[in-house]
């Protein structure tokens, strides 16, 4: 089993169950739009990736009405949605447990940087985070893009020294494309068959496993 001093964590779905309030906030989008949600499970797909590339992918949106619908999605997102959030039993323990064990954490989100910083002070864990990396529209969109950004900013170079831990397809995908292993854990949204078909390193079922794993 491999080692890695470097553990890079996404946030939505893997540090904490943001869905009521990303979930809340797609659907007053849609509306604005015209178009209603009967079944709020409907829109769980929006939890990890980014915004415009669910909009596009599951409502067929323009580029052009993605960037709308995320402005939209926004005005909710950032006065209420963003603390319709809860941290997922056991994660203070298991960010605690890598910090002891001598890992280097850092963070690397889809979610915006302001609000990645805003959701780790409100829980209190933000000093448990040597870095933390989020979305920036002008210069960084992709997960991909967001892992480069982490590693340029803290002088890493060595991808096998690094390991991506998420619960989406894009997280996977991102580690991938920038030569990173990657652990897909099933306690957040994302499935087996879709990690698989990412090519996740890894594939965990909760938190105590997730440790016998990487420490």
């Amino acid at each position: 089993m491999k080692t890695y001093p470097y553990l890079f964590l996404d946030l939505d779905g893997t540090i904490s169950d943001s869905a009521p309030g990303i979930v809340r906030s797609a659907q007053y989008a849609l509306e604005a739009f015209g178009i209603p949600v009967s079944n709020p499970d409907d829109l769980l797909c929006f939890v990890g990736p980014p915004l415009e590339d669910s909009f596009q992918e599951f409502y067929h949106f323009t580029p052009q009405q993605a960037d709308e619908a995320v402005k939209k999605y926004r005005e909710r997102y950032e006065v209420t949605g963003v603390y319709e959030n809860a941290l997922y039993p056991g994660i203070t323990d298991f960010l605690d447990a890598a910090r002891r064990a001598g890992k280097t954490l850092m963070v690397a989100t889809s979610k915006p940087q302001r609000m990645a910083d805003l959701v780790l002070r409100h829980f209190g864990i933000a000093d448990r985070f040597a870095f933390v990396g989020g979305r920036d529209d002008a210069t960084r969109r992709t997960k991909e893009e967001v892992i480069r950004y982490v590693m340029q900013c803290n002088g890493l170079t060595d991808p096998s020294q690094i390991v991506m831990i998420g619960d989406r397809k894009h997280d996977i995908l991102g580690a991938r494309a920038v030569g990173l292993d990657s652990v897909g854990v099933l306690y957040g949204y994302g499935s087996r068959q879709e990690f698989e078909a990412a090519g996740a390193t890894y594939i965990v079922n909760d938190l105590d496993e997730l440790q016998r794993l990487l420490l």
